[in-house]
């Protein structure tokens, strides 16, 4: 049974003569409340070719029309002046990073939006893990719309508790072509990566179709990433109602370039994702807050509330995030002068929480076991309930992909 929702890609990679190490720049949705960390990846990239200068970090998404129309000139300068080169044809990518929790492996491969939906309710094949925050999808939109490539941070998990289909294959990979090797910038870690073509491609694809056939409706969730894979599939409904039927399923705006990881590997941790509430006072809301989880009931997962050094720490009986986002998303409706950031990291948490201004909240980790059957039953989790590791080892963008017709 061929499966309809993963496909080959055609890859293209950094030239020989361009430095791995400035091209290859975090997730740009990490350290949004922390520019002093993008000032020094400026800083070291300097004038270098990189991946700095065809994506958007959030921390600078105020100045974006000023930011995208320079950032999808320099994507057709490097497809023009050999910045960018092929690497891989019909093909995938196995990828190695290491981190702090292990070798971290991964597949990268084309997803078909056309069996993605973030919709409430969705029963697609692709599902999205938590909630979409609606406006946050635009912007996404707006930087895809014009740009003739995309570089990934979204990482696919795929439940495969056999281990049947990345783990062979990296197993194998002596007799697989290196496709690069390097230390990355800021502390993220190692990352390898070699070229799947050919006949091992195609055992991928066996894997990938014996998968699908058990899946029982659910066959990839969105591990990291939610928005930028919404923003996708927002673009190719745009898109695709200006393009014969007939020339659709050829179209690479139809597919989306991820990194698919399997749930069930060791080096695959779930952080929890932090809140951080600024321009309030911090008493009021505490008590507020505390007053509203009493409602939860008492049990063993904690949240703890954080302000100018001082912590409170509630046990509640059930995971506390729904909620803890019920009760900001309606506190923050009430209070237009307040705003939420989401944070990684729980001393980067405290810091931040120590302003004057300034509520930390700090929830307990979501379990990684539940996830499928958790989507399976209820649907998607609040928004931002979990992180795949600390900022430090979010996906750095490497490999890019046409998503416009040559």
């Amino acid at each position: 049974m061929k499966n309809p929702a993963v496909r080959s890609a055609n890859l293209l990679l950094p030239a020989e003569n361009v430095d791995p190490e400035k091209w290859a720049v975090v997730a740009v949705d990490q350290y949004t409340s922390q520019p002093e960390y993008w000032d020094q990846v400026e800083q070291f990239v300097g004038d270098a070719p990189s991946t700095l200068r065809v994506t958007l970090p959030e921390v600078y998404l105020k100045q974006s029309d000023a930011r995208i129309p320079a950032m999808q000139a320099c994507m057709r300068a490097y497809l023009s002046d050999g910045t960018l080169r092929p690497a891989v044809t019909d093909g995938y990518l196995l990828v190695e990073r290491s981190t702090q929790s292990g070798a971290r492996l991964g597949l990268m491969a084309c997803l078909d939006l056309e069996q993605y939906d973030f919709s409430a309710g969705s029963r697609s094949l692709i599902r999205a893990t938590e909630g979409t925050v609606i406006e946050r999808v635009p912007p996404r939109v707006k930087i895809r719309r014009g740009a003739a490539l995309e570089l990934p941070h979204v990482l696919m998990l795929l439940d495969d508790p056999a281990c049947s289909l990345i783990e062979p294959l990296y197993a194998g990979r002596a007799a697989l072509e290196s496709a690069y090797d390097f230390e990355l910038m800021q502390g993220g870690g190692h990352l390898r990566g070699w070229k799947v073509e050919g006949a091992a491609a195609r055992r991928v694809e066996a894997a990938l179709d014996a998968l699908y056939a058990g899946c029982g409706g659910l066959f990839l969730a969105v591990g990291d990433g939610n928005h930028s894979l919404a923003a996708a599939r927002s673009y190719w409904l745009e898109l695709r109602e200006g393009i014969p039927e007939a020339d659709r399923a050829s179209h690479p705006a139809r597919y989306a370039l991820v990194e698919i990881e399997n749930l069930h590997s060791p080096a695959i941790q779930f952080e929890p994702i932090h809140r951080l509430v600024t321009g309030v006072d911090p008493e009021a809301l505490i008590e507020a807050c505390a007053a509203h989880m009493q409602g939860e009931g008492a049990g063993e997962n904690e949240l703890t509330l954080i302000s100018r050094g001082r912590e409170l720490r509630l046990h509640l009986a059930h995971h506390p995030l729904r909620a803890l986002q019920a009760f900001l998303d309606d506190y923050l409706a009430a209070h237009p002068e307040a705003e939420i950031d989401y944070i990684h990291g729980d001393e980067t948490l405290r810091r931040l929480a120590s302003r004057p201004d300034a509520v930390g909240f700090m929830p307990c980790a979501f379990a990684k076991a539940d996830l499928f059957p958790y989507i399976q039953q209820w649907g998607v989790l609040p928004r931002k309930t979990f992180s795949m590791g600390q900022a430090h080892e979010k996906r750095y963008y490497m490999e890019a992909r046409r998503i416009t017709q040559e």
